[in-house]
């Protein structure tokens, strides 16, 4: 079939072919060897003219396998043959059990392909492809593969899925029956049977950067205004003797201060009224008795306004106040995290606004209104629920008890956002990831227990927003660049690669790219993979549905993937539109 080289020209020789009384294969993107002596040189058929064809050249064999690049092209007068089996093995693996089955090449008569899941599964990968072109049921088909293998259980896999429309549900919901070791856990807003769990993210486990995102904050001084906001609150939650003091003193160094401003006697019992209601001790309650000089008055009574529009008793007040100030108490306000309620914490919104005089401050009162409003927005809407956890949890515990169910360790989490708008589901994204991001860091033993990310949608959390400025940091980029060592690896499926942060693209090693056919996305993936060429982005957008292109650093060359359907599947097919029709 294949004669001699005719030449050779930088990375591709054109070889002679011989169609006389053969019938030839479809030799278009089939794999041949150049052999010399000992050398034996791997090239691609890139393209097919009258008498030859063009093979681009692709990486050498050698004793310890296949090595991609070359250190010196064939010779001219070199044996040129098909691939082997045993060569194509080594290209696509074999089975063992430290792998698992991806696919089937639709070259190589549907030749099976394997990885090794260490390859894939130790650093960042992602699956990409528009619309229908397979993503869901590839990246499902995936993980029934790796469950499926007999030889190698996975049984503290820790496979945390952020499900945009709930379309995995079906197909892992039977994990249990490849082995009853298996356990899986579907999270969600809104449950439709008796083994789903509701979403509950304790809102005291919030960090100052988490509230700063959930607020949609803008502005380092609401920075500040939140990181006061949670020492109050951790204050108020106390319940000891000691908090106790400190709270009253911070009521106390409040109310002096609304009394000390320049509002009319009616703005400012208004204001202390307020305090006083949503954060009231029995020494700051409106029925607390103020002992005078042969009389009682109750605090309440202390602020009616005279006929001079004064308050009655101010010279009283003012004693009672000054008796509960210590300054030195406010040294003791806690950085640990204490339960509270997202109730609580509006409370404390509105007495920092009120206590430090941001809404006096003409700069300021834009910025706090806007942190209030949202909150409030948020504590008066079923995105409440959310946030409410009914007993104080640690970090630990808490991840602890997303990968528990019934006692049983779950080896596939799948958190289902579909009942819960853009904005909030990207900031409950980015919460939960930097919870797995911090609880591994915390591991004594670096990267002794992975997590792995799916991001399904990925394009609608991991972007180029704001982050970098307000926080200083966004959560998927630091992942992107620290979590491999800490075993916290991101898996992005989208079918909009050109909205993702240019950080975490940079820093994915491995690609399933499905049939892509949008001009913008096909250009930023070949601006953002040096290493790609133009053979992959020309096949990407004239793959069939269910066929991917595999290349990165787990796969020894791209190879065209055509993946089974996933039994059972997930929820991603169109809709029957004649059927509903009829």
């Amino acid at each position: 079939m294949f004669l001699n080289i005719i030449r050779i020209t930088e990375n591709v020789a054109t070889v002679a072919i011989n169609k006389t009384g053969q019938n030839l294969p479809d030799l278009m993107n089939m794999h041949v060897v150049f052999e010399s002596g000992n050398m034996r040189i791997l090239g691609e058929v890139k393209n097919i003219l009258d008498n030859a064809v063009e093979v681009k050249f692709l990486g050498e064999f050698l004793e310890g396998g296949f090595r991609t690049g070359l250190v010196k092209k064939p010779s001219l007068d070199s044996k040129i043959r098909m691939i082997s089996e045993q060569e194509l093995q080594a290209l696509i693996g074999t089975k063992m059990p430290t792998n698992f089955l991806l696919g089937y090449s639709p070259l190589y008569n549907n030749y099976p392909i394997y990885v090794k899941i260490n390859e894939l599964f130790s650093n960042h990968f992602a699956i990409l492809g528009s619309s229908g072109s397979g993503k869901s049921c590839g990246t499902a088909r995936i993980i029934q593969n790796i469950f499926a293998n007999p030889e190698m259980p996975v049984y503290n896999a820790n496979l945390i899925f952020f499900d945009a429309y709930g379309e995995y549900k079906n197909a892992f919901s039977n994990l249990s029956s490849i082995n009853s070791n298996y356990n899986y856990k579907f999270i969600t807003t809104n449950k439709s049977d008796e083994n789903d769990e509701d979403l509950r993210l304790p809102i005291y486990l919030l960090s100052l950067d988490d509230l700063a995102l959930m607020l949609n904050a803008t502005e380092h001084s609401q920075l500040t205004i939140l990181e006061r906001t949670l020492k109050l609150v951790r204050t108020f939650a106390r319940k000891d003797d000691a908090s106790l003091k400190v709270k009253n003193h911070l009521i106390a160094k409040a109310i002096l201060a609304i009394l000390f401003s320049n509002k009319t006697s009616a703005g400012k019992k208004n204001e202390i009224f307020k305090i006083i209601h949503d954060t009231n001790t029995p020494q700051f309650n409106f029925n607390t008795p103020i002992q005078g000089v042969g009389f009682t008055r109750s605090l309440s009574e202390c602020f009616e306004i005279d006929s001079n529009g004064n308050f009655s008793e101010s010279v009283l007040i003012n004693e009672y106040l000054l008796s509960h100030l210590d300054d030195s108490l406010e040294e003791s306000l806690p950085n640990d995290i204490q339960y509270f309620t997202i109730e609580d914490l509006e409370v404390a919104l509105n007495f920092t606004l009120i206590s430090e005089g941001f809404q006096e401050n003409d700069a300021l009162k834009d910025a706090s209104t806007v942190l209030l409003v949202r909150l409030h927005s948020i504590v008066n809407s079923k995105n409440r629920d959310l946030f409410a956890y009914p007993d104080f949890i640690t970090l630990e515990q808490y991840i602890t008890s997303l990968v528990v169910k019934q006692n049983s360790r779950c080896q596939i989490v799948n958190i289902n956002l579909e009942g819960v708008d853009d904005n909030l589901a990207k900031v409950l994204v980015k919460v939960f990831s930097r919870m797995f991001f911090d609880f591994a860091k915390s591991r004594p033993n670096r990267a002794s227990i992975p997590f792995h990310l799916f991001l399904e949608e990925a394009h609608r959390y991991v972007q180029k927003d704001n982050d970098l400025y307000l926080i200083g940091y966004n959560i998927f980029d630091r992942i992107a660049k620290e979590g491999r060592k800490y075993g916290v690896l991101l898996d992005i499926i989208s079918q909009r690669p050109v909205e993702i942060s240019d950080t975490v693209i940079a820093q994915i090693s491995n690609f399933l790219i499905f049939k892509m056919t949008h001009p913008a996305d096909l250009n930023y993936i070949e601006k953002m993979l040096p290493n790609i060429s133009a053979d992959i982005i020309d096949k990407m957008s004239s793959l069939q549905p269910g066929t991917c292109i595999a290349f990165g650093s787990a796969f020894k060359i791209p190879f065209i993937t055509s993946m089974e359907m996933p039994s059972p599947s997930p929820y991603s097919s169109n809709c029957d539109v004649a059927a509903a029709w009829k």
